[in-house]
């Protein structure tokens, strides 16, 4: 019997029994290509078990990425690689990435970020296999969460509830790439990784920074149910 379950762990899948995260394959390369003026650059582990109140905020990232979170790849000890470019002793950049789980398989979703103000600077793909590929790589699709934040997620929430026609939501103003029924959900899994993120850097980097944002939203799905 023992021997039989030895087996079955060596040709079990590894993800099964350990967390996963989510690396760049040649950092100092893909680093460079995002960042031309790059000298250095700083690679830190964060980990939700490590963290002050860590298990209060991971218990917190289901309510503000607002769906389920996956066994796999989103569990609470899955590690967090953080990116931190620098040109000299100044910090220019912050890329961060996370697997979430689409269609075709795992996707893997990059986001660099302005050190300062935390908006988008660029998102893009390491991994995705998907038959919308090509939609979803496109640069116009891309290009249009440059210079959001997290706060705009959040604010998408809030008018979503109280004014949902408003011309202030810049999230609601991105197109989405023609796909079809087969497409959409990797779509939907990407939209969902820009989001959660930027719900890990806000967590990892900036204090939490966009919370006030979380909360009216909350606040404005709170009224809308009492009515």
């Amino acid at each position: 019997m023992k021997i039989a379950m030895f087996i079955l762990a060596c040709l079990l899948p590894r993800t099964i029994f350990g967390a996963i995260g989510c690396t760049l394959s040649n950092p100092a390369e893909d680093l460079k290509y995002l960042y031309p003026e790059m000298t250095t650059f700083k690679e830190d582990l964060k980990e939700f078990p490590r963290l002050t109140d860590g298990a209060a905020l991971f218990k917190g990232l289901k309510s503000r990425l607002g769906s389920d979170l996956d066994a796999i790849y989103e569990t609470y000890e899955t590690p967090y690689t953080v990116y931190s470019v620098y040109k000299g002793v100044t910090k220019i950049g912050i890329v961060h990435g996370v697997n979430v789980p689409g269609k075709g398989g795992v996707i893997q979703v990059f986001l660099s970020l302005d050190p300062a103000t935390a908006e988008i600077r660029s998102f893009f793909y390491q991994r995705l296999e998907s038959p919308a590929a090509k939609q979803l790589r496109s640069k116009e699709f891309r290009a249009q969460y440059a210079g959001l934040t997290l706060a705009d997620f959040y604010k998408h929430d809030y008018y979503a509830k109280v004014q949902p026609a408003s011309k202030a939501d810049k999230v609601a103003a991105i197109k989405p790439p023609v796909v079809d029924a087969n497409g959409k959900p990797d779509y939907e899994a990407s939209v969902r990784g820009i989001r959660k993120n930027l719900i890990l850097l806000d967590y990892f980097i900036y204090g939490q920074r966009f919370e006030p944002f979380f909360v009216r939203a909350q606040q404005a799905a709170g009224k809308n149910q009492s009515k």
